[in-house]
């Protein structure tokens, strides 16, 4: 089925990736996307591999910019560096949560572990970027990690998931959110199934692994199913699976996406181009060497 209005009860919309084969590894995007560029308030939705690169290799995201965002990396295998200006180092492993927030303006870099390379690393996550409500766009910028023993695992129906921000099937993580935010990695056991029920405005579920049916209906894996507001379904599956939930309120304005930046302001945007150019961003410390320059016409961007 094409993207667009599904004519299935539980879903307002499908979004198919577009693939990116970077070398190695795959990454899947389905937000922002033509047919819409936000659920809540993620704007971005990447799924990484699952891949193991080659012995002695590894990725090195160099430093790059963001603003009036936050970030959330979230993996299945593997582990990532992160550096950020504001000083941060964090090694995030499976389970775990980095969210950074850019606020005015932040850069960082994401690099595979000196001592994961020599055998190949593994990469296997998820990727997402939240718009800040624009009273808080222009914040102080933050880095938190969450440990994954820190974040709620709830059991239900042979099913099991941790809920990575927000509040579900009454567990309510310990992430930082600014607006009201619902995320969740649900694993599914053979013959398992668990209730999604109308926690938020907007949500949506992504098939990250595995196989999966919503209410009978198959879901594609690599691709966000959008459901309709208020509705009660439950998630299935016959041989297992690993499927993420996120969602959260409706952004009452939309928000700009270009290359890192993102704002609910044109202008804005366009002063970030500016002082990337520039050089006016902070360094990284322990990795001020390289970054990743302007590019004249980035993979990312919004339609709106």
């Amino acid at each position: 089925m094409a993207d667009g209005a599904a004519p299935e009860n539980a879903i307002l919309q499908m979004i198919a990736p577009a693939t990116h084969d970077l070398g190695g590894f795959k990454v899947h995007r389905t937000l922002p996307a033509q047919p819409r560029t936000m659920v809540g308030p993620f704007l971005f939705f990447d799924q990484m591999g699952p891949a193991r690169l080659e012995p002695g290799q590894g990725i090195d995201v160099r430093p790059h910019p963001h603003i009036n965002l936050a970030t959330v990396t979230y993996l299945f295998a593997g582990a990532i560096d992160h550096r950020d200006s504001l000083g941060t180092f964090a090694t995030i492993a499976p389970g775990a949560v980095n969210l950074m927030t850019a606020g005015r303006g932040i850069v960082h870099s994401e690099r595979s572990p000196a001592a994961q390379r020599a055998h190949g690393p593994e990469l296997s996550g998820i990727q997402t970027w939240l718009a800040l409500p624009e009273a808080q766009e222009e914040m102080d910028p933050a880095f938190e990690h969450v440990a994954a023993l820190a974040l709620p695992v709830v059991r239900a129906g042979g099913a099991t998931a941790r809920v990575i921000m927000g509040t579900l099937w009454g567990a309510t993580a310990p992430t930082t959110t600014y607006a009201e935010t619902v995320y969740a990695d649900i694993m599914l056991e053979p013959e398992s199934s668990i209730p999604i029920d109308p926690c938020a405005e907007e949500r949506a579920l992504y098939v990250a692994m595995g196989a999966a049916s919503l209410d009978g209906m198959t879901l594609a894996p690599q691709t966000l199913y959008v459901l309709r507001p208020g509705i009660a379904a439950t998630l299935r599956s016959a041989t297992g699976g690993r499927v993420m939930l996120c969602g959260g309120e409706a952004f009452a304005t939309p928000r700009h996406v270009w290359w890192n930046f993102v704002s609910s302001r044109r202008d804005r945007i366009d002063q970030a181009k500016a002082d990337w150019k520039a050089g006016r961003f902070p360094k990284v410390p322990g990795d001020d060497k390289e970054f990743i320059p302007i590019p004249e016409v980035p993979s990312t961007m919004s339609r709106s």
